[in-house]
Order: structure tokens, then sequence, then C-alpha cells
């Protein structure tokens, strides 16, 4: 089984406008660049994205933008061919 290292820089929290109204959330520097990618593939500005986001959450802002991040670059690999971890089929050891 290969080991993955992951190094984070550390949490930031960031002032947001969210439906126009200020607020603070605090993620991972990695994720704030996630989340930076994909405002600028789908044209959208951090804070139209994040909104959107809040639109459809349960939990609290934070949780719901790393659930978001990690569906997202879920869906771009099995569009590049990548099997899905919540396959049934030979891969879904993983």
């Amino acid at each position: 089984m290969e080991t993955i290292k992951v190094q984070t820089v550390g949490v930031r929290k960031r002032s947001v406008l969210v439906s126009g109204h200020a607020t603070s959330v605090s993620l991972e520097v990695e994720f704030w660049s996630a989340l930076r990618k994909i405002s600028i593939s789908q044209n959208k500005s951090l804070n139209m994205l994040i909104t959107e986001v809040d639109k459809s959450r349960s939990g609290n802002l934070s949780s719901a933008l790393r659930v978001f991040v990690l569906d997202y670059f879920l869906r771009e690999s099995q569009l590049m061919g990548f099997t899905s971890p919540h396959s049934t089929g030979p891969d879904s050891s993983v």
C-alpha cells in the first residue's frame, strides 16, 4: 500500500460575502486554492461559488465547502476515466 504524505500550510480565516452578507470562513490553504481553481473554471467569483454551496448545505459552511471540493474533484477524476471510490466493482477496496 502506498503511503501518501500530506503537508498542510494551516488554516486561514477569510472574509467572504454570502448572499450579500459578510461572514468569515476558516479553511485549510489547500481548500482555498481548490475553491479558487473551481471558481475560475466555472467563470464565477469566489463569493458567488461559496453562496451557491451555502444555499444547498445542511451543516456548517466550512464543512460544506470541503465536501464540495472533494465531490468536484471526484467527479472530474471520473470524467478522466478513473473509477469512483464509491463503485462496487473490483477496485472498490480503496
